[in-house]
């Protein structure tokens, strides 16, 4: 796989990475005999890897691919350097065999299937820079797959919990922090935006702005995953949610850090508001509107797919919507879909109920 791919927004959340291995590739199963079992890697403090380093600058740069992408890619990188360490190889004299090793390792330690499969393709995307650099004679991560697992639906809110969540007020908190609170909910099911390009939203349009909302058009522009923009409806409660916020945002104008003008939404310092912040305030905000399961904004990103796929069943229009670049990252939500319609039957139809 290419370092290139997209991986992560600015969003703490979640990565897109391909699983896959080629034609004739072998389990990591497979690998039982091949090395003797190792321990768990160290936990000793790391020295970042000269030719890691230079791979990470190749992929901020170069790929001009999100910082917490980076730090994800980095993530990778030091764990392939603790397996290498603990087996006594360098990263360039490292073969199949250790990797298949490795992923055994991590499997019998309760690491999923799905996660080892992107920890894989960090270390895919390493080592075929390593051979485009002439470093490495074969791709020693080519031919092993991670363990399957089944890939479990997105969790999404319920039209009725989704209402109840957006239609939230918080009498006692702090009018400013109210606002700007019900203004990201708003943005986030109404528009379906990731956490990392709601944070990355400016109060205007300019030549470095990463996003922003035009109220006449009614719509927001943002930065998705690859660094690919798009724009995206803005209905007319986010809209008057945003204008509540501005109003009080630029009537106290104290309240804004030097430097952080550009910025919409802020924090409780007036700096731009971090995706940590937003995952907090979502998870307070559900459990005080009596929703009985704490809400993250990836959950609203797929409450908006969800019920926008089952008023429209445009599976295309949901793709572009939500800025996905492959059609089959999107028909995940018919499954979703199917899976309410199958339950509506259960409860509904009867012929379909069983007798106690």
């Amino acid at each position: 796989m290419k370092p290139g791919r997209p991986r992560a927004s600015t969003a703490p959340a979640g990565r897109a990475r391909s699983a896959g291995a080629g034609a004739g590739a072998t389990t990591a199963a497979a690998a039982g005999a091949l090395l003797p079992a190792s321990p768990t890697p160290p936990t000793a403090p790391y020295a970042p890897d000269p030719l890691a380093e230079r791979y990470l600058e190749h992929v901020r740069v170069a790929k001009r691919l999100a910082p917490r992408t980076v730090d994800l890619y980095a993530a990778d990188l030091q764990r392939l350097a603790g397996h290498s360490r603990e087996a006594g190889v360098e990263l360039l004299q490292v073969q199949q065999a250790h990797v298949r090793r490795w992923v055994m390792q991590m499997h019998a330690g309760g690491r999923s299937g799905r996660g080892i499969a992107l920890i894989l393709s960090g270390w895919r995307g390493f080592y075929t820079w390593l051979g485009r650099e002439g470093l490495v004679p074969a791709n020693p991560v080519t031919g092993v797959r991670a363990p399957k697992s089944s890939r479990p639906l997105p969790k999404a809110l319920s039209v009725d919990d989704s209402m109840q969540l957006a239609a939230f007020r918080d009498v006692s908190a702090d009018p400013w922090a109210e606002a700007r609170d019900v203004a990201m909910v708003e943005l986030l099911y109404g528009c379906g935006l990731r956490v990392g390009e709601l944070v990355g939203l400016d109060v205007a349009a300019s030549s470095i702005a990463r996003g922003w909302v035009d109220p006449q058009a009614g719509e927001a522009q943002v930065l998705g995953k690859g660094s690919k923009r798009r724009g995206v409806p803005v209905g007319t409660k986010a809209l008057e949610a945003l204008a509540v916020w501005m109003d009080l945002r630029a009537r106290q104008a104290d309240r804004v850090a030097p430097g952080e003008e550009a910025a919409l939404f802020l924090g409780p310092r007036g700096k731009r508001i971090s995706a940590q912040a937003v995952w907090k305030v979502l998870r307070d905000r559900s459990l005080h509107a009596g929703l009985a399961t704490p809400v993250h904004p990836h959950m609203l990103r797929h409450s908006f797919a969800s019920h926008v796929l089952q008023s429209s069943g445009d599976l295309r229009a949901v793709q572009e919507l939500l800025g996905h670049a492959q059609i089959s990252t999107t028909q995940v939500y018919t499954r979703l879909d199917f899976q309410h319609l199958a339950q509506a039957y259960d409860a509904a139809h009867p012929r379909a109920r069983r007798k106690d």
